[in-house]
């Protein structure tokens, strides 16, 4: 069976907290890729999760294999100066045992389908670099580079470049 058969992909809600802390929390203490240097407290990620909708410009969804969540995609505020809140910015993780499986794909298709026909114009990607996965998955759902931010996030002694991609909405 493939991966995908065995997903199920849902909106995201304030149980998912912990799931959604083990993944992150991975990529905090193992990567660059966020530039969060603590893990966060649950109740942290259930005021996080407080924050999204079922329509509307921030939404969440998850995905679930056999009743665990293995990742997540999201759209939150790009910037808080009111001109920039038809600007987006996504997130996609996933657990490490479920990088690979076209899962971080299925969540971006599924979350940009819930924005069509939303007040938003644009998606933007901010990838620690190197990310070369995270680079081809923003690619193939078509974001384009539009700038490197050098040596913006110190982390584990090093100082690192972020990528930021850019994808017009439809409609």
């Amino acid at each position: 069976m493939g991966a995908m058969s065995d997903t199920k992909l849902r909106r995201g809600h304030v149980e998912d907290a912990a799931a959604l802390n083990a993944i992150y929390d991975h990529y905090i203490r193992e990567t660059a890729i966020t530039f969060d240097l603590e893990p966060w407290a649950e109740a942290k990620r259930r005021a996080w999760l407080d924050g999204f909708a079922d329509t509307g410009r921030y939404q969440i969804f998850v995905a679930e294999r056999a009743g665990t969540v293995v990742g997540y995609a999201c759209t939150h505020r790009f910037r808080d100066k009111a001109a920039y809140d038809t600007t987006l910015e996504t997130s996609v993780y996933l657990a490490p045992e479920a990088c690979g499986l076209g899962l971080g794909r299925a969540l971006a298709e599924r979350l940009f389908a819930a924005l069509e026909g939303v007040d938003a114009h644009l998606l933007m990607a901010g990838i620690t670099l190197p990310n070369p996965a995270s680079l081809r998955l923003h690619e193939r759902m078509g974001f384009e580079p539009i700038g490197v931010m050098r040596e913006v996030g110190r982390k584990f002694g090093r100082y690192w470049d972020v990528l930021w991609l850019r994808r017009a909405l439809d409609g």
